[in-house]
């Protein structure tokens, strides 16, 4: 069941979304060649508990961290722990808050300075097919309409859309009706009602569509191992267009005073 939110309530959920963003700019602050993923999800849970939420992530379905932290060719869910960032490595950090109840959940892909310019190119395609998602989310229009937007445009690139892993409803959960794929055809697929919240994650990678899913239960790599990008917003679907709830701007101010980081637009 897809369950719609009041014009209040979307406001309440945009609270919780703006936090997951100042969250990560946090996280931009202090990326560095040598820093480890542990650390940063240390800070994270530090700066969500001060500001009186819960990190979404930790313990949901077991996983035991607050972000999940995805390094080159890991598309999504990398557990935090002793790996040490490097010079030219590209990092997804997927974070959510929990705030009066109602889950915000937002993803950003890093680059540290020195990445390859395909590299570039593919964070670079994979944030504007987000935009381009966003920008189907009408009242009356399909969910079809969102995944073509993702997967035409970044097919024209020759990269691949990750079939196994979606974007998703959200709102007291973090996971509510309905699954928003990054792939489809226009016209098709439940129709898009005013109130509606989404969240929409385009999830690419440089090679091969394929993915492997690890032992441990989270993480999923690329099968070819090349490089995976990974971006997330929260947006209300209401009579008068699409609000994005969650915000880029605070992640990209801290970038741009951070040397060890590239800012791609």
């Amino acid at each position: 069941m897809i369950h719609t939110k009041t014009s209040e309530e979307i406001n309440e959920m945009k609270v919780s979304a703006l936090m997951v963003g100042e969250t990560l700019a946090e996280i931009a602050k202090v990326i560095q060649p040598g820093v480890t993923t542990l650390a940063l999800d240390k800070l994270a849970e530090e700066f969500i508990r001060s500001k009186g939420a819960i990190p979404t992530f930790k313990g949901y379905g077991g996983f035991p961290a607050s972000l999940c932290i995805s390094i080159n060719e890991v598309v999504v869910h990398g557990i935090p722990g002793k790996r040490e960032i490097q010079e030219g490595d590209v990092i997804s950090v997927d974070c959510g808050c929990t705030f009066n109840n109602w889950v915000g959940d937002s993803a950003y892909t890093f680059a540290v300075k020195g990445i390859k310019e395909e590299d570039r190119q593919l964070l670079r395609v994979t944030k504007e097919s987000l935009y381009k998602a966003i920008d189907k989310c009408v009242v009356g229009k399909r969910l079809g309409d969102i995944g073509d937007a993702v997967q035409s445009y970044c097919e024209s690139f020759g990269y691949g859309v990750v079939r196994e892993l979606c974007g998703h409803g959200l709102g007291h959960v973090m996971h509510e009706e309905p699954n928003v794929l990054n792939y489809g055809r226009k016209g098709t697929g439940a129709k898009l009602r005013e109130g509606m919240t989404i969240a929409i994650e385009p999830m690419i990678t440089l090679g091969n569509k394929e993915v492997v899913f690890h032992n441990d239960g989270w993480t999923c790599t690329t099968v070819d191992n090349s490089t995976a990008a990974h971006y997330e917003h929260d947006v209300a679907i209401t009579k008068n267009g699409p609000i994005v709830l969650s915000s880029f701007q605070k992640i990209e101010d801290a970038i741009k005073e951070n040397d060890n980081l590239e800012l791609i637009n």
